[in-house]
C-alpha cells in the first residue's frame, strides 16, 4: 500500500508528516526558501510513489461570493472556469465552492464562494518536486476547506458558527453557515499568555462578525451565533473565563484532547496545535473541493482508476468463485441423488428378479406375460355394464306413465351393425339441444332396444300415439352420452307413402299400438 505524506504550508516554514497507523508523525521541516526546496527535493527521494497531500494555512487566501445559471455538466465547469479565470490572475491553485441556489428570482441560479490565494507563485516549486520525485498529489487544500467537516464532527451540523483554533501559523477564523464555508481570516497571535490569548480570541471574533454584518453575509439581528473554540491543552479553563457568551455570540470551548476524540483521532504529536485536526481530516475526509488542477492531479487519478480496476477485477474473482462454489456444491448434490436413484433402480430389479422366481413356469415369456395384462386391461375398461343404461332408461320412463315396456333388449355391438337391416316405417326422434353427434359408424356401442306400448290413449288416435312415442324417445336422448339410433312406430306416417299399420288389427284385438326405440352410447 502507498505511504502517505502531508505537506503542512505555512508563511514561514512547511512541515512534511507522515501517515502511519491512523496517526500522523512528523518527518521534517523545510524553511520557506531555496534551501528548504532543495532539502524537501532530497527528502522526496525516498518517497516515490507516495500519495501526497497538501494544506496551506495561509493569510494570504481570496473568497468572494458569485452567482451563475444554474447548469449541469460541462456548461456548467466550463461557466466557472471563466469567472475563475475573470476573477485571478493565475487559476493553477482556484476553487469554486457551491453555496446552493437561489431562489425567488426570475430565473434559476446558483451561488459560488470563489477562493484562491493571493501568492500563488509560492506554491508552484513544491508541486514541481511533488511531481518529479513521482509522488502521487491528491489535492491541494487549505483549512478553511476543511472547517465545515470539522464543525459538522464537533455537532454543528446546521445553522451559523464560527470555527476558531489556534495553530502554528496564529489563529484561524472559519465563518460556516449550513455546513457551507462562507468566509475565513487568519491573524498572527504570536507568543501569548492564556488569558490575553482568549481576550485575543473573543475580541477577534467580535471585529469578523461586524465585518460579516457589513457585507450583510451575518445578520444583525437573530439569535447568538455560535462559537467554537478549540483552546490549546491545558488552557480550557483560562479560555472558559475569557470566553462569556452575550446577545451577540455564544461561546463553547472545548480542547484539543476533547476535539480529537470527537475526530476518531487515536494519537496526537506532542506539543500539538490546532493543525493537527486539520491535518487528519485532509487525510482520513478530504472535500470535493480543492485547489489543485487536473493536470497536477493526473498522476493521482490514474492511480485511482487502477485501484478501481484491480478492485473491480477482485470483486469479479470473488464473485465467479462463488459462482463456481455454488455450482460445485449442485454438481454434489446432483452425484448423490444419482447415486441414490442407481441405488433404488438396483433394490427394485432385485425385488422384481424375487416375485418373478415365485412365479409358475409358463410356455411363454414375461414379454407376452406383459402384453397380456395390458391387453387384459384395455379389454376390461372397454368392457360395460347394462345397470347404467338400465338407470338411464327408468328414470325418462318415470315421466310417461301411459307407456309400458314389453322388452329391454341390451348388448354390444357396431353402431352400423344396429342400423343394419330392412328400415321399418319409422320416425327419427328429434335430438336434444346439445345432445352429442352421432356416433361414428364403426364404433363398439352399447345398444339399448326398448319394445313397449302406448296406454291410455285411444287405439285409433295415431297422432297422439306418435306424440307420446316421439316425447319419450326425445326424453332417451337428453343425455347426450345417450343416441336414439332408431324408432319404429306401429304405422308409417312417411309423407311418401300411404297410411298403413296394425291399428285395425290391434283394436280388434284390444291391445295397445306397439313401438321399438334402439338407443346407442360409444364405450370410451
Amino acid at each position: 500500500m502507498s505511504a502517505k505524506i502531508v505537506l503542512y504550508f505555512t508563511a514561514s516554514e512547511h512541515s512534511l508528516y507522515l501517515w502511519s497507523s491512523g496517526g500522523l508523525a512528523l518527518e521534517a521541516t523545510f524553511a520557506a526558501d531555496e534551501q528548504g526546496l532543495a532539502d524537501f527535493r532530497a527528502h522526496l527521494a525516498r518517497r516515490s510513489g507516495a500519495l501526497a497531500y497538501v494544506l496551506a494555512d495561509l493569510a494570504g487566501e481570496d473568497f468572494h461570493e458569485d452567482q451563475i445559471p444554474y447548469l449541469r455538466g460541462s456548461d456548467r465547469q466550463s461557466v466557472i472556469e471563466r469567472r475563475l479565470a475573470q476573477r485571478y490572475r493565475e487559476t493553477r491553485l482556484a476553487a469554486a465552492l457551491s453555496l446552493g441556489q437561489v431562489t425567488g428570482g426570475e430565473r434559476r441560479t446558483e451561488r459560488l464562494l470563489l477562493a484562491s490565494f493571493t501568492n500563488t507563485q509560492q506554491f508552484a516549486p513544491w508541486l514541481d518536486a511533488l511531481a518529479e520525485s513521482g509522488c502521487r498529489l491528491s489535492g491541494v487544500y487549505s483549512v478553511p476547506l476543511l472547517a465545515p467537516a470539522l464543525a459538522a464532527k464537533l455537532g454543528a451540523r446546521s445553522g451559523r458558527c464560527f470555527v476558531v483554533t489556534a495553530g502554528t501559523a496564529g489563529l484561524r477564523q472559519c465563518y460556516v453557515e449550513d455546513g457551507r464555508l462562507r468566509f475565513a481570516r487568519l491573524e498572527r497571535a504570536g507568543e501569548m499568555a492564556p488569558a490575553a490569548l482568549a481576550a485575543f480570541v473573543r475580541a477577534e471574533t467580535l471585529r469578523l462578525a461586524q465585518y460579516l454584518s457589513t457585507l450583510r453575509a451575518l445578520p444583525r439581528e437573530g439569535p447568538p451565533v455560535q462559537v467554537l473554540v478549540i483552546a490549546p491543552q491545558a488552557q480550557r479553563a483560562a479560555f472558559e473565563q475569557g470566553l462569556v457568551s452575550d446577545a451577540r455570540l455564544a461561546f463553547r470551548t472545548l480542547d484539543l484532547a476533547e476535539a480529537a476524540r470527537k475526530l476518531g483521532i487515536r494519537r496526537l504529536a506532542p506539543a500539538s496545535a490546532g493543525e493537527q485536526l486539520y491535518l487528519h481530516l485532509a487525510v482520513r475526509r478530504p472535500p470535493r473541493e480543492q485547489f489543485a488542477r487536473l493536470e497536477d492531479r493526473r498522476s493521482f487519478l490514474v492511480w485511482q482508476l487502477q485501484r478501481g480496476l484491480v478492485a473491480a477485477g477482485a470483486a469479479g474473482l470473488a464473485a465467479c468463485l462463488l459462482f463456481a462454489g455454488v455450482t460445485w456444491l449442485d454438481v454434489l448434490s446432483v452425484r448423490d441423488q444419482a447415486a441414490q436413484q442407481r441405488r433404488e433402480a438396483a433394490e427394485a430389479t432385485r425385488q422384481y428378479e424375487r416375485i418373478t422366481a415365485a412365479f409358475p413356469v409358463t410356455q411363454t415369456t414375461s414379454d407376452n406375460l406383459k402384453a397380456t395384462v395390458v391387453e387384459f386391461s384395455s379389454i376390461a375398461a372397454r368392457t360395460a355394464s347394462p345397470e347404467g343404461a338400465l338407470i338411464h332408461v327408468s328414470r325418462r320412463l318415470e315421466q310417461f306413465p301411459q307407456i309400458e315396456l314389453d322388452a329391454i333388449h341390451w348388448s354390444v355391438e357396431r353402431t352400423t351393425e344396429a342400423a343394419r337391416g330392412t328400415k321399418p316405417a319409422a320416425v327419427p326422434a328429434a335430438p336434444a339441444p346439445g345432445s352429442a353427434a352421432a356416433a361414428p359408424g364403426g364404433e363398439l356401442s352399447q345398444i339399448v332396444e326398448i319394445s313397449g306400448r302406448v296406454q291410455a290413449t285411444q287405439r285409433s288416435d295415431y297422432r297422439a300415439i306418435t306424440e307420446q312415442v316421439q316425447r319419450f324417445a326425445a326424453a332417451l336422448s337428453t343425455d347426450r352420452s345417450y343416441q336414439v339410433v332408431r324408432t319404429q312406430l306401429p304405422f308409417d306416417i312417411t309423407p311418401d307413402a300411404t297410411l298403413s299399420g296394425d291399428i285395425g288389427e290391434t283394436a280388434d284385438r284390444g291391445d295397445a299400438p306397439r313401438f321399438t326405440i334402439v338407443l346407442a352410447r360409444r364405450l370410451r
